[in-house]
């Protein structure tokens, strides 16, 4: 899964796009950061610049809020979400944070998959937790009841992170364990039921997109690794989101293409010619039709 394009970030560099280039931001956390962090929305979100560019992480990464709103992507789709409600995003998955109300509060908690799956079955473990993986649905809400409960969990999790010498990371495992547990049977009832089948190959589709866009820009290659003729592809990627495998395909490119754009010091011919677009004038005329911009214009663009 790990892309040597588009640039898998770790802790320490997303703190790079996360914050203001003159803020000391490395001071504000421990030395166990690139393994497993915790803190509340509210003491940082004044310091950050939204909206986040898209970018990958080497961590899986959670958000829950208390009050206020936020909109983040996975992959391709956006999700606005509230209070008590928690957002998931796996390692090495496409994500940009687009917004974070003023109001906001809660927490962040990243960790690597180590941190969960040590000493257990990690296939077996993320397969207990649809919003863990890689094209489940990232949202689930509880109840007011369990809030109680979530809210004590973390702030259990973030007194062991703040400990003066290093965490105690078995005590981190049982409680995220404990975290993940609380939360399940609050994942909707349509995420549980097999889904028909168009929207099973639909969402594989999504997820091979996130995997080998960058080295694969035809449709019969996908059909070809989904075991599907490109035809039955396009009937059931257009009957579950209305657009057509090529259309998400592009939405894939383009989404590629503003990483490297904004993330790396590749040229913008060599961006052009790693989503598969050989001649620049394809490209510019590519990226102006879908942003209202040159590849070169939104590179600078704040």
């Amino acid at each position: 899964m790990k892309n040597s394009t588009v640039p898998i970030l770790n802790p320490f560099e997303m703190g790079q796009i996360h914050f203001d280039a003159q803020l000391a931001w490395q001071t504000l956390f421990t030395s166990t950061h690139h393994f497993f962090h915790i803190n509340r929305l509210e003491e940082y979100k004044d310091m950050m610049k939204f909206p986040l560019p898209p970018h990958r992480k080497m961590v899986f990464d959670f958000v829950f809020l208390t009050s206020g709103t936020s909109v983040r992507s996975k992959g391709l789709d956006s999700y606005q979400f509230g209070a008590n409600t928690f957002f998931f995003l796996p390692a090495y998955q496409i994500t940009a944070h687009k917004s974070l109300s003023l109001d906001a509060k809660g927490f962040y908690c990243h960790f690597d998959s180590e941190v969960l799956t040590k000493n257990f079955q990690s296939k077996d473990l993320f397969a207990d937790y649809s919003f863990l993986q890689f094209i489940g649905n990232p949202l689930v809400t509880i109840d007011e009841e369990t809030t109680q409960t979530i809210l004590f969990i973390l702030h259990r999790l973030e007194k062991e992170y703040k400990k003066s010498d290093s965490p105690d990371f078995s005590i981190v495992q049982g409680y995220l364990l404990a975290l993940m547990s609380e939360i399940r049977p609050f994942v909707k009832t349509e995420q549980k039921v097999k889904i028909n089948a168009a929207s099973q190959i639909t969402e594989k589709y999504k997820s091979a997109l996130a995997q080998y866009s960058y080295q694969k820009q035809k449709i019969r290659d996908y059909a070809d690794i989904l075991s599907v003729t490109p035809n039955h592809l396009n009937k059931c990627v257009k009957a579950t989101t209305g657009k057509s495998a090529h259309e998400l395909l592009d939405d894939m490119l383009l989404l590629e293409a503003k990483v490297m754009l904004k993330q790396t010091g590749l040229s913008i011919a060599e961006v052009a010619f790693r989503i598969g677009k050989t001649e620049l004038s394809d490209f510019g005329r590519f990226f102006k039709q879908k942003t209202g911009f040159t590849p070169g214009e939104y590179r600078k663009k704040d």
